[in-house]
């Protein structure tokens, strides 16, 4: 028993739930939407479902993420989350600029 309410004690760094949430949503509705696009064979469909898995994603950690902070165990985030967090979307910026440019390079050479 005393192991279970050291478990309803843990905190959790804000937009934790959100960003979980939000690639689930992502993963989930991606692959739905690359199946269909390929059964129906209208692969513009494909944008479709990173949108809506975005869209779900994110309302739902949301609604976790407000219950979690009206029981008080959202914290703030740390110095060394924040940075991480900024180093994260960096990376992430640096990857998507590379992937365009590959993609660009692709479709210019073809």
């Amino acid at each position: 028993m005393d192991n279970h309410t050291k478990q309803d004690k843990k905190t959790y760094p804000e937009g934790h739930f959100i960003g979980i949430w939000t690639v689930l949503g992502i993963v989930i509705f991606s692959g739905l939407s690359i199946t269909y696009s390929a059964i129906t064979e209208n692969f513009g469909l494909i944008g479709i479902g990173p949108a809506i898995g975005t869209a779900f994603g994110f309302s739902i950690g949301q609604s976790i993420e407000n219950k979690y902070i009206r029981d008080g165990r959202i914290r703030l985030l740390t110095e060394a989350e924040k940075r991480k967090r900024k180093n994260a979307i960096i990376f992430g910026i640096i990857l998507l600029s590379l992937g365009l440019l590959v993609f660009s390079i692709i479709f210019i050479l073809k």
